[in-house]
């Protein structure tokens, strides 16, 4: 079977594993940046203007904790989609994996929506006037959109690879 656009799979494939050491690569940086408050607090304080506000510190730290364990949900994104990617290199990409591949997926955007949520609303209770926190603060529809699609889409690939393995069945 002919594949019809080599090249995007190919990219796709290098652009998932650069996303994938990227990822990992942001999770030890901000687990350094943690690691940091705790060994420098001080100086960390006053580097951020945070001296004689112990919250703000405990915000940081607390959305760095969060940010620290929502890496491996991303790798569970892009290394489920490379896995994707590799089977439709195979030609051969409606399978029941897939349909798993595609539920992990979903269920990892929705919980990494939730992430976002918990960390807005960190930043949020430890924002004042005098040190104002600015994150975006706004309720996308997309994201949710997306997990609802992921999951039909998911649906999707199971019902037709259990068709093809039927009809395989009475070949």
């Amino acid at each position: 079977m002919t594949q019809p656009y080599p090249d995007a799979l190919s990219l796709s494939r290098k652009l998932l594993r650069a996303l994938i050491t990227l990822n990992w690569m942001f999770g030890a940086a901000v687990l350094a940046l943690f690691v940091g408050t705790l060994a420098a607090e001080d100086w960390i304080s006053r580097a951020i203007g945070a001296d004689g506000d112990p919250r703000l510190l405990l915000g940081m730290r607390m959305i760095m904790v969060i940010a620290v364990l929502a890496v491996p949900i991303g790798n569970l994104v892009f290394s489920r989609l490379l896995s994707i990617v590799d089977t439709v290199r195979a030609g051969d990409p409606f399978v029941t994996e897939n349909a798993d591949r595609l539920q992990t997926i979903a269920w990892s955007v929705l919980t990494l929506e939730i992430v976002r949520l918990l960390i807005v609303g960190v930043a949020k209770s430890v924002s004042t006037a005098a040190r104002p926190i600015h994150l975006n603060y706004n309720l996308s529809v997309t994201p949710w959109l997306a997990v609802l699609l992921l999951f039909v889409l998911a649906g999707v690939f199971n019902h037709g690879a259990r068709m093809r393995e039927d009809l395989e069945g009475t070949v």
